[in-house]
């Protein structure tokens, strides 16, 4: 599961990191995204074929639901049942997206009261989760669009705290994960499994971050904790300049 999430970038420095093209979107830091609210996601402009760093609402509303109600609900989609799920299926058959990450939070399943974690990765990167999105037309005439965050099962450092993660993607699959060439809903769905253990940094972090009001940089801070020896990483360095290989011309 993916319930909270960081994306302290700027906006700038995503827009070339990904690949994107202009204008640059307009939408402060949060250290304690949560759903329902507004964050950056990588789609492509079919028409022009070019990338797009676009603001989204964090809860997908089917094109064919009634109202926003269930948004709320629908801010994972599992990889599992991705193809299945009405909710999900055309989503993942045409309006395919990325969702950039610093970080995400997990709460230890087996402390009490539940211990949250932060988890980046260690290279300080963003991360790129397989997201979907749709557009949903209101009562007067205007889209609201939305988006949900794919998940697959753990591997095994993230298994200590959830049975799940998102599924994060790689520079070199970008391309067909959002369309740029061809991929077959086989290959599409091979894309969709755990990111390997050493590549991510897990630490404690303070209680408060279940609280939505809080949103400053002091959340992402190591805090004391109990247990867990296996999940005491340093955070990543987030400081270093923003390069993507992928992307080298």
């Amino acid at each position: 599961m993916c319930g909270r999430y960081v994306l302290q970038r700027d906006p700038a420095g995503l827009v070339r990191y990904f690949g994107a093209s202009p204008p640059v979107p307009n939408h402060p830091p949060s250290w304690n995204m949560a759903p329902t609210q507004q964050s950056l996601v990588l789609r492509r402009n079919p028409q022009s074929g070019t990338r797009h760093l676009d603001v989204l609402r964090w809860g997908l509303v089917p094109r064919w639901a009634r109202d926003t109600a269930g948004g709320a609900r629908l801010i994972n989609a599992r990889s599992e049942t991705v193809l299945e799920k009405p909710s999900f299926r055309d989503a993942f058959r045409k309006r395919r997206c990325l969702v950039p990450m610093d970080a995400f939070y997990e709460w230890a399943q087996d402390s009490q009261p539940k211990q949250p974690f932060a988890v980046g990765l260690r290279s300080g990167a963003p991360m790129a989760a397989a997201g979907l999105w749709e557009g949903w037309q209101q009562p007067d005439g205007n889209w609201l669009r939305t988006y949900s965050v794919i998940t697959c099962a753990s591997s095994a450092r993230q298994a200590e705290l959830h049975p799940r993660i998102p599924a994060f993607l790689a520079p070199e699959e970008w391309p067909a994960w959002l369309g740029e060439v061809a991929a077959d809903e086989t290959a599409l769905m091979g894309l969709l499994r755990p990111i390997k253990d050493g590549e991510l940094a897990f630490w404690p972090v303070a209680a408060r971050v279940g609280r939505v009001t809080e949103n400053d940089a002091g959340l992402l801070k190591p805090a004391a904790a109990e247990g867990w020896p296996g999940l005491r990483d340093a955070p990543p360095d987030w400081e270093r300049p923003l390069e993507n290989p992928a992307l080298a011309s």
